[in-house]
């Protein structure tokens, strides 16, 4: 699989406009978004579900999960920077939390 390449400012801020709730990790290259869900078992069927993707895609996130509350941060550590990958399982994350 060839290594993604690392976007620059101006398709990173396109990208970021593409994804909704998504935000600029202060500090460091990478996007951050919080999702709540109803109790703690929808949360661990979302994280469940973007495991899946994630494996498929070799693309995995930073995650923290406290009962219904997930917490992504999402990054290619390869470039040290963000790549076409985070802004594809941010918009797979925001389809499986809309289902």
């Amino acid at each position: 699989m060839a290594r993604p390449e690392r976007m620059d400012a101006d398709t990173i801020t396109r990208s970021l406009s593409e994804v909704d709730g998504w935000c600029m990790v202060e500090g460091r290259e990478a996007i951050h978004k919080a999702f709540t869900f109803k109790n703690f078992v929808q949360a661990f069927g979302f994280m469940t579900q973007s495991a899946i993707i994630s494996e498929k895609i070799d693309h995995h996130p930073e995650w923290f999960n406290v009962y219904k509350t997930v917490e992504v941060t999402l990054a290619t550590h390869d470039v040290d920077g963000l790549t076409e990958l985070d802004f594809k399982l941010a918009k797979a994350m925001d389809r499986i939390a809309q289902s």
